[in-house]
């Protein structure tokens, strides 16, 4: 079963239809909506400050997701997908994006709708990526528009993690 742990007052909160694998954590000032995933070893910790997280979001293995002390909370749309190992801190990521694996968003960065976040990229505090762009390397920066091969694969990212934890649930 998954660590779920009440902190300063503030208890997690999950929509319908959420799936957390046994090693996942979810901590303190979280609100979690509906069709939501988080997967082994990922880390969702709201001790300091608020996460909210909309509908049919993936957080991937060994993903973090945290924020600053009464500075900036984290606030995670619908049908976001974070990949294994990304970091999301103190940041605001719209709907429909694709955060690579390794990738590192930091506190006050603004990811708009429909933009994708590569591999390994490194969004430095403060930068905002433009609706439906791709922006990749250390530090980061937009190579090209996302378009609509790419926003298919935004899609059908986000809609395959709720039909994944279903196949954890039939093993229960």
């Amino acid at each position: 079963m998954a660590i779920i742990k009440p902190l300063r007052g503030f208890t997690p909160e999950f929509g319908n239809n959420c799936f957390l694998t046994e090693t996942a954590v979810v901590v303190g000032e979280v609100k979690m909506g509906d069709n939501c995933t988080v997967w082994f070893n990922a880390v969702v910790r709201g001790d300091v400050h608020s996460i909210t997280i909309g509908n049919n979001t993936n957080i991937q293995d060994g993903a973090v997701i945290h924020c600053t002390y009464q500075k900036a909370k984290t606030v995670i749309g619908n049908n976001v997908s974070i990949a294994h190992n990304a970091i999301v801190h103190g940041c605001t990521i719209e709907d429909n994006v694709l955060i690579g694996m390794g990738a590192i968003v930091m506190d006050d960065a603004v990811v708009k709708e429909g933009s994708v976040i590569a591999a390994g990229a490194i969004i430095l505090p403060g930068t905002i990526v433009d609706k439906n762009s791709i922006f990749a390397g250390v530090p980061a920066k937009r190579v090209k528009d996302t378009g609509a091969e790419m926003h298919e694969v935004i899609r059908r990212t986000a809609n395959n993690y709720p039909m994944y934890a279903t196949w954890f649930q039939d093993q229960e």
